[in-house]
C-alpha cells in the first residue's frame, strides 16, 4: 500500500494499492507497443500536444498547486509557480525541440554524413517528492519530444501528484499509455530496471539511490542519467554588496521550505563581512512566517515528514556537539506536523554534518573564509557539486571564478542557482551526471547516430 500524508497535520489524504509485478509487466508492454508509433510521429505533431499540456496544467494550476502542498508541505505560492514552470518547459520543447533534433551535417570524405538523434525507446524514470511536479516534467517532456515513451516510478508520498500528471498528458491528447505511472514502492525499481524493454534510466534522488540506480542499470548497460544531492556553496567575497547578496542567500536557503538540491547550504563569508552577514542574514531569517502552507502569506511549511525532521534534527545536533553555534533555531517545536523553525548555525568546521553533508531544510551554515582563495578552497572541499554561487561588485571576477575555479555543474554569479529549461542542468562528484534540459538534455535519450553516405 502507497500512502499519501499532509505533513502538516500527519493525517492520510490517500492510499493507492501497488501495483502487482505482473501489472507492471502490462504497463512496460503497453508504453513500449504505443512507443513503437509514437516514434514515427511528425515532430509538428508532437508539439501542437505539448501546447495543449502547458494550457492543462494552466487552466487547473489551482487544483494541482493544492495537490502539491497537501501531499509535500510546499507554500501554495511556490506551488503555484511550480506547475507554471512546468507549462514554460512544455512551450519550451514544443517550440524548440525540432531544431536540436535536426540531423548535423558534418563534412567528411563521403557524399554526406551526419549526425541524427533518433530515440532510444523507453525511459523510466525514478522522481523524488520534492518538486513533485517539475521533476517528471523536466524528463519528461523532452523525452517524449525525442520520440520516446516515459515510464514514472515516483515517490510513494506524491502518488496523487504522479496520478495527476498522467491524467495531464492524457487530457492534451497524447496517446494513452505513452506516459504510465507505475505505483510500486522503491525496493522493487530494480526488478522494473531489469525489463529488456527499458532502455533508459534517470533519476533524482540520494546518492545512496543514485549508486543503487546505477549499479543495477550498468549491469545491463543501460544509459542513466542521475542527479543527486547536493551541499551548494554561496561565497561571499570581500567586494560583495550585502544589500543584495543577503536577501538572495536567504531566499535560496529556504526555497521549497530548504528541500532542494540547489538550494544554498554552505554560506562562505570572508571574515571581513563574517559580523555583518550573519547579524542581516539571522534577521531576515526571524521575519520569515512559518505556519500553513495553504496560506497565501506563509513562506515556510513543514517539511515532507517527521523522519525527514528528525532526520535534520540530529544533523544540527552533532554540528553542535561538534562547535557549531545556533545562532537561531535549532529545536524541533512542539506541535503536530513535521515542523522544523528557520535555523542558523555558524562556526561550522569540517567534521560537522552541516560541512560535510547535504543539510535537507532550513538550515544555514556559516563558514568563514580567510579571503578569496580560502573561500574558493572552502567551496570546493565537498563530495558534491552541483550548484555554486559567487558574490562580488566585480562581474567579470565572479565569471572567471565560477567557470574556472569552482567545482559544480551550475555555477551562477550575483544570483541564486536555478535550473532554466534554456540552460543544462546537472553536476559532477557525488551530485550525479549527465544532463537535463536545453538542447543537451534531450538528446540525452537519444541514440546519437553517425550515418555515413558514400
Amino acid at each position: 500500500m502507497l500512502i499519501s500524508r499532509n505533513p502538516a497535520t500527519g493525517k492520510t489524504i490517500a492510499q493507492y494499492e501497488e501495483h502487482s509485478p505482473a501489472e507492471v509487466n502490462a504497463i512496460i508492454d503497453k508504453t513500449a507497443a504505443v512507443q513503437r508509433t509514437w516514434s514515427k510521429s511528425d515532430l509538428s505533431a508532437r508539439a501542437s500536444l505539448m501546447i495543449i499540456a502547458a494550457r492543462v496544467l494552466r487552466d487547473c494550476s489551482g487544483e494541482y498547486a493544492r495537490l502539491i502542498t497537501a501531499e509535500m508541505g510546499k507554500p501554495i505560492v511556490q506551488s503555484r509557480g511550480e506547475v507554471e514552470k512546468c507549462a514554460n518547459v512544455c512551450e519550451y520543447y514544443a517550440k524548440h525541440a525540432a531544431g536540436f533534433l535536426a540531423n548535423d551535417p558534418i563534412p567528411t570524405a563521403a557524399s554526406k554524413s551526419y549526425v541524427a538523434y533518433r530515440p532510444l525507446g523507453l525511459v523510466l524514470a525514478v522522481m523524488p517528492w520534492n518538486f513533485p511536479f517539475w521533476q517528471v516534467f523536466r524528463f519528461a517532456v523532452p523525452a517524449l519530444m525525442a520520440g520516446n515513451g516515459t515510464l514514472l516510478k515516483h515517490a510513494s508520498s506524491v502518488t496523487g501528484a504522479a496520478m495527476a500528471i498522467e491524467a495531464v498528458f492524457k487530457k492534451a491528447g497524447f496517446p494513452e499509455h505513452l506516459f504510465s505511472i507505475l505505483k510500486v514502492p522503491g525496493k522493487k525499481t530494480g526488478e522494473i530496471i531489469g525489463n529488456q524493454q527499458i532502455k533508459a534510466v534517470t533519476l533524482t534522488g540520494s546518492v545512496g539511490a543514485g549508486r543503487a540506480i546505477a549499479s543495477r542499470a550498468g549491469a545491463m548497460l543501460k544509459k542513466t542519467v542521475l542527479e543527486l544531492g547536493g551541499s551548494d556553496p554561496y561565497l561571499i567575497l570581500e567586494d560583495a554588496d550585502l544589500d543584495q547578496a543577503v536577501p538572495t542567500c536567504v531566499e535560496s536557503r529556504l526555497i521549497n521550505n530548504g528541500q532542494s538540491c540547489i538550494a544554498a547550504k554552505r554560506f562562505i563569508v570572508v571574515k571581513t563581512h563574517r559580523k555583518s552577514f550573519e547579524e542581516r542574514f539571522v534577521e531576515l531569517m526571524k521575519g520569515k512566517v512559518v505556519g500553513d502552507p495553504m496560506e497565501e502569506h506563509t513562506d515556510i511549511g513543514p517539511l515532507a515528514s517527521n523522519i525527514l525532521r528528525d532526520e535534520l534534527q540530529a544533523q544540527v545536533e552533532s554540528s553542535m556537539k561538534q562547535g557549531a553555534r545556533c545562532l537561531l533555531g535549532g529545536k524541533v517545536p512542539d506541535k503536530t506536523g513535521a515542523w522544523y523553525p528557520p535555523t542558523v548555525l555558524t562556526d561550522v568546521k569540517p567534521g560537522m554534518p552541516a560541512y560535510d553533508e547535504e543539510i535537507f531544510g532550513p538550515v544555514a551554515a556559516i563558514i568563514e573564509a580567510h579571503d578569496e582563495a580560502d573561500a574558493i578552497r572552502i567551496a570546493n572541499d565537498s563530495v558534491f557539486g552541483l550548484g555554486a554561487a559567487v558574490f562580488t561588485r566585480h562581474a567579470e571576477r565572479g565569471r572567471y571564478i565560477a567557470e574556472h575555479l569552482l567545482n559544480a555543474g551550475c555555477c551562477f554569479v550575483n544570483d541564486l542557482v536555478r535550473s532554466d529549461p534554456r540552460l543544462p542542468f546537472g553536476g559532477i562528484g557525488d551530485s550525479g551526471y549527465g544532463r537535463e534540459l536545453s538542447c543537451i538534455g534531450i538528446r540525452e535519450f537519444t541514440n546519437i547516430k553517425t550515418v555515413y553516405v558514400k
